[in-house]
């Protein structure tokens, strides 16, 4: 589908509002109003805005990855992930992976490579997500976690990795697609065999 198909597909926004009262930590939240190209009709829709966010894949120099574990308070259980977090205002993506690797684990590098970036979640969000690759990275202070942060930093072979992968242990999205970028981490095609509790 060309540029001009696609536009076909744009609905135009009427209005903008955003919810002061919402107590929202990491978004704000903003209502845009709507209007269906297909039908004219006029519809709500919820925007969460953020700033855009950084996934670091990070390697010593014996190709060791550095992994964190973090309980994350929306499936309320302690995941395996990358390290990363938020662009802060005036900061780029990779002096924002960076820091962020710095502050979680305590490691530092000097050989970045730039990953790409994805859209965490388009139907409600409205930022991308940097993936960046630190390659012979070394520990060079203690970890600087904020008050709200309790992270533990664990040492993985890729194989390590990739079995925590294959086994549904490590399901978050964002580290997965940073992952993959640098590594294999599941044959193609992946087939996992269905059970009822898999919904």
């Amino acid at each position: 589908m060309n540029k001009r198909e696609n536009s076909k597909l744009d609905w135009q926004l009427v209005e903008s509002s955003y919810d002061a009262d919402a107590g929202l930590i990491l978004f704000e939240k903003r209502i845009d109003r709507l209007r269906n190209p297909r039908n004219q009709k006029l519809f709500d829709r919820l925007v969460l805005e953020s700033v855009d966010w950084v996934n670091v894949v990070a390697l010593d120099n014996q190709d060791r990855l550095v992994m964190i574990r973090q309980f994350r308070f929306g499936v309320g259980y302690t995941t395996l992930e990358t390290p990363g977090g938020m662009v802060d205002p005036g900061e780029n993506s990779r002096a924002a992976a960076a820091r962020e690797l710095l502050e979680e684990t305590g490691y530092a590098c000097d050989q970045w490579t730039y990953l790409g970036a994805v859209e965490p979640n388009p139907a409600i969000h409205n930022n991308l997500c940097h993936h960046w690759l630190a390659r012979d990275v070394r520990k060079i202070q203690d970890q600087d976690l904020g008050e709200g942060e309790l992270i533990s930093v664990e040492l993985m072979k890729k194989s390590a990795v990739t079995a925590a992968v294959q086994s549904g242990e490590l399901k978050h999205a964002l580290a997965l697609s940073a992952l993959s970028r640098v590594f294999e981490l599941w044959p193609t095609p992946y087939v996992v065999e269905w059970t009822s509790d898999a919904g």
